[in-house]
């Protein structure tokens, strides 16, 4: 089955195992023979209001109707285009007008979004995850369009946080997001794999994660928005095994008090990514959790996973625990290579610049935007991650930074990862991150903020900044460390650092 796309899939495990489960939102449980049905329903449905090519998605929580739209686009030669739901109805809009958006489907509880995306997309169909829905499913017969065979055709259009900029949208082909044998090998999966398909629709981690589920037909259970303390009760009740995370969640999920009063012996791997964690966190939550830790270093841009920290590399106590500050090896079929910010050379082992990336999960384009397209791609072929790193000897990527991140201070270099991994380790520090702010001598200044643990002995500014000094270099430690209630974060749990720079620069205005 390694040579089929995801709708191929589908198919196949409706043939292979049509009464196993595949898909768990709530009360309901779909088999893959209900699965591949309701899909090709909906598929049948698609090709009376939209054609093949054209962008069908909505705003939508992850749950059956997001899962089973973005399945039957595939099956109808459309393109999904999940919206991000955190956004203001107006915003979500600009993105469906950019996406040419055909059809729409919008949860219930975004009645404002609906009204937004009806009146900027007169000639589409906007619908209601309710009767509405309900009655479009019904108009399509059980009648699969056959499409989804072409690796080169668009499968996924994703759009870019936003956060330098208008969202950009990325096209992600079948090619792109295909999960062959030796992708899937990395989770170890059992027969008796349950996951947990927790993260948003409208990110590769939400839409990435549920295709690979998919594809490997593991039973997925479907949560519509993270929530600390039910993912808990759901690993008990479904004995899930596998789930993917992002840190800020994994940090909710330690903090949850639900964490201890449920059985989750049963999960076996958490995959996480999408932002760094420090050493510090995965030390923790492979104490508490108990199961084997996944890195995946990725972004939109490569259709998901360009390296993986496997779990024999998370040994916090062994000879090679320095490996937990990295992010793990390429990817079979993975080009990486270090290229010098400014010349664009490629630089040897230690050596910090750009981390570059080729290989056939890249996207080739954005939607739309030829000159930040070519912008993308090194005049090699390389995609540009604008992420700053380095490789060791042994070939394996420590990710320093966003390169628009990196603080100049006094003329040298600082990447807030280090800093904040080194405030991490503080037993009164739950949450942490570094920013530079102007600075009249030095240019920019290395400022913290930090979430303190709850009810712990609050250290002072002092004492913070001493004990980052002492596992860094000077240079390097925080100038100002600002205690705050909590971190600004974006839709998918990265923080918000343009907004927290902002924020921590009228401090130092003030302070």
């Amino acid at each position: 089955m390694s040579d089929l796309h995801l709708p191929e899939r589908i198919r196949r495990h409706a043939q292979d195992r049509p009464d196993r489960v595949a898909v768990i939102d709530g009360d309901a449980a779909l088999t893959h023979a209900e699965f591949d049905a309701l899909t090709s329903r909906i598929a049948d449905a698609l090709t009376r209001v939209a054609r093949p090519g054209d962008r069908v998605g909505g705003v939508l929580r992850m749950g059956l109707p997001g899962a089973a739209l973005f399945v039957a686009a595939a099956k109808a030669g459309m393109v999904f285009t999940p919206l991000n739901w955190r956004l203001p109805a107006a915003e979500a809009a600009v993105i469906a007008v950019d996406a040419g958006l055909a059809f729409a489907l919008v949860d219930d509880s975004d009645a404002g979004a609906a009204a937004a995306l009806s009146a900027a997309l007169p000639d589409a169909t906007v619908l209601r995850t309710d009767g509405e829905w309900d009655a479009f499913v019904a108009s399509g017969a059980v009648r699969d369009p056959g499409f989804g065979a072409a690796a080169s055709a668009p499968l996924l259009q994703l759009y870019t946080s936003g956060t330098t900029g208008r969202p950009k949208g990325v096209v992600i082909t079948h090619r792109n997001l295909y999960n062959d044998a030796e992708a899937l090998k990395v989770y170890a999966w059992q027969d008796d794999s349950v996951a947990l398909g927790a993260m948003p629709l409208f990110h590769i981690a939400g839409a990435g994660w549920l295709s690979t589920c998919l594809s490997a037909a593991v039973p997925v259970v479907l949560l519509p928005t993270f929530d600390a303390d039910a993912v808990p009760r759901l690993i008990e009740a479904h004995r899930i095994t596998h789930a993917f995370l992002v840190p800020s969640t994994i940090r909710m999920l330690l903090d949850s008090p639900a964490l201890d009063q449920h059985d989750v012996s049963s999960l076996q791997l958490v995959a996480y990514g999408s932002s760094p964690a420090t050493a510090a966190l995965l030390t923790e939550a492979i104490a508490r959790l108990n199961c084997g830790f996944l890195q995946r270093y990725g972004m939109t841009e490569t259709a998901g996973s360009v390296t993986a920290l496997r779990t024999g590399d998370h040994d916090p106590s062994g000879p090679r625990s320095h490996l937990l500050r990295s992010a793990g090896t390429p990817m079979p079929g993975v080009e990486l290579s270090i290229r010098d910010v400014v010349t664009g050379e490629p630089l040897g082992p230690g050596e910090t610049g750009e981390i570059v990336c080729r290989s056939r999960n890249n996207t080739e384009r954005y939607w739309n935007r030829p000159d930040e397209t070519a912008a993308l791609f090194t005049t090699d072929g390389f995609l540009r991650t604008g992420d700053a790193g380095h490789l060791d000897d042994d070939g394996y990527l420590f990710v320093t930074d966003r390169i628009k991140d990196m603080i100049i201070s006094g003329g040298e270099n600082v990447y807030p990862i280090e800093v904040e991994s080194a405030l991490a380790e503080h037993p009164a520090v739950a949450d942490v991150a570094v920013v530079g702010v102007p600075h009249p001598v030095w240019g920019e200044a290395v400022t913290a903020a930090v979430r303190l643990v709850t009810d712990a002995p609050a250290p002072t500014e002092p004492e913070l900044i001493a004990f980052a000094g002492a596992r860094i270099a000077s240079f390097k430690k925080p100038r100002r460390v600002v205690i705050v209630p909590d971190l600004p974060r974006g839709s998918t749990g990265k923080v918000l650092k343009r907004q927290l720079r902002q924020e921590l620069s009228v401090h130092e205005e003030t302070a």
